[in-house]
């Protein structure tokens, strides 16, 4: 018994079908007026389910992430800050350091793109079906150690960090100093993933030879660094920031239209 299109829909949802009923009546329409066989027909509708499935299941794992945003470094302009090493981000971007159970540090000044390339790269990992966790670094290791007092609440905040194929810790000592208890679990973090080989991507604007002072323990700084250090890719973002670029531009742009 041929069914009408309403039944159609109605089927389509039982059987949780929701990119073929996005698509059905447009493709119905296509197939009558380009002749189209049934074979093309259903061909074309597998592909839209397949299409909506795939775009869902990316909008989990964005979600799951905790990326703030889907950066790219097509979008990146290359051209402002030349001495940033462009060949090398790009071949972080191809992943393979995940592979391998590498981390990549990337160093330097405030607003020249370490945190932009950082997503990037968090982001193509996401797309290629890698579990990512990004987080700001110094909150989220305040918040773990607050959190020390509740073991099944530190336990949730941990297990994110740990089970990632790829961890982004952002802007790690944007203060000068952390708190003890938040180094103590840095130093778990990294020694954990270390031991798994799973790895890690890393912006600060502070140079290794100061974590010292930031950790505010030399002991502690290189069972750190020991780890981190021994499986490593070292980027060194300098130039010009970013960020008042974009304000002058726009301070030109209102006074250009006052």
């Amino acid at each position: 018994m041929t069914m009408s299109i309403l039944e159609m829909k109605k089927t389509l949802k039982q059987l949780r079908l929701s990119g073929v009923l996005a698509t059905l009546e447009t493709r119905l329409l296509e197939a009558q007026t380009s002749n189209l066989s049934a074979l093309d027909v259903l061909s074309d509708l597998l592909q839209d389910e397949l299409d909506r499935r795939h775009t869902r299941l990316l909008d989990k794992c964005l979600q799951r992430s905790g990326l703030p945003e889907r950066a790219s470094l097509a979008e990146f302009d290359w051209t402002y800050n030349p001495q940033i090493p462009k060949r090398t981000c790009f071949e972080l971007n191809t992943l393979k350091f995940i592979a391998e159970g590498s981390n990549a540090i990337l160093v330097g000044k405030a607003g020249t793109g370490k945190s932009h390339v950082a997503k990037a790269i968090a982001y193509s990992a996401v797309r290629s079906g890698l579990h990512v966790t990004y987080v700001e670094a110094d909150e989220f290791l305040n918040n773990l150690a607050i959190a020390a007092a509740e073991p099944l609440r530190k336990k949730k905040l941990m297990k994110p960090l740990i089970d990632a194929d790829l961890l982004v810790l952002d802007d790690l000592f944007l203060r000068r100093k952390i708190a003890t208890e938040s180094a103590d679990e840095l130093q778990a973090i990294l020694h954990r993933r270390y031991s798994l080989r799973r790895s890690c991507i890393i912006t600060t604007n502070r140079i290794i030879d100061d974590w010292s002072k930031c950790l505010g323990d030399a002991a502690l700084t290189t069972a750190i660094l020991d780890r981190l250090l021994h499986r490593s890719i070292p980027v060194e973002f300098r130039g010009r920031s970013y960020r008042l670029k974009e304000a002058s531009t726009r301070l030109v742009n209102a006074e250009e239209s006052a």
